[in-house]
């Protein structure tokens, strides 16, 4: 499940794109201060951005700039300044496509599939994994709650992506072990626990209370 950025000041077309994404089961986000972008940048980690040209306090341009310093992530420009100038401008800027205003609704989620396809359909894998609001960035290897972000180990990650990966099951401790270590001559129970302990003190910390909950003598699965 992606996640898509709109950085765009007109809050009809905002709300608008935003309300249409969602149906195409997007996880979407529009800026609410926009004098300073970056901080709601970094907290969302999208995988996509739409960015407007024209817009309070700096333009579209220099924001572009900002988030190409710390990220590679997709930009689509869809701005109603649409001279060759302009779009020139975007792509020197660290722009991946641009979209004149005004635009269909179909042809903006057609170009956000196929960027998102050459961007990440090569990893194999989901992204991210999203459950009850939290959101596990496999790429940055970072989990998000209501705002909050916590960094996580290797194993955190292994664990948490198998967990979200099967939900609706419980997953057997021995699953998990091989998992984290790829082969069982390897295997410590102890440290499946440990491992297992600090994580759930990780998540308690952002208010995940019981995210990991325990079933005796079998394994482990999301609450």
């Amino acid at each position: 499940m992606y996640r898509i950025f709109i950085i765009e000041d007109d809050e009809i077309i905002a709300r608008t794109v935003k309300q249409h994404l969602e149906r195409w089961d997007y996880i979407v986000s529009g800026v609410s201060d926009f004098s300073n972008i970056m901080a709601e940048f970094t907290m969302f980690a999208p995988q996509l951005v739409l960015m407007d040209v024209k817009l309070p306090f700096y333009n579209g341009y220099y924001w572009c700039s900002e988030i190409r310093k710390v990220s590679k992530v997709p930009i689509i420009f869809i701005s109603s300044a649409s001279e060759n100038m302009n779009i020139v401008m975007a792509v020197n800027m660290g722009g991946d496509d641009f979209i004149a205003k005004p635009f269909e609704l179909e042809v903006l989620t057609v170009k956000i599939q196929a960027m998102l396809r050459r961007a990440y359909d090569f990893v194999g894998q989901s992204i991210v994994l999203e459950h009850k609001g939290a959101i596990l960035n496999l790429t940055e290897t970072t989990l998000i709650f209501q705002k909050e972000k916590i960094e996580l180990t290797k194993n955190e990650l292994k664990i948490l992506q198998i967990l979200m990966e099967n939900k609706d099951m419980v997953v057997k401790r021995d699953t998990i072990m091989t998992k984290l270590w790829e082969n069982d001559s390897y295997v410590d129970e102890n440290t499946l626990s440990v491992n297992i302990n600090r994580l759930r003190k990780k998540l308690e910390a952002i208010g995940l209370k019981e995210f990991i909950i325990t079933k005796k003598g079998i394994g482990y699965r999301i609450g």
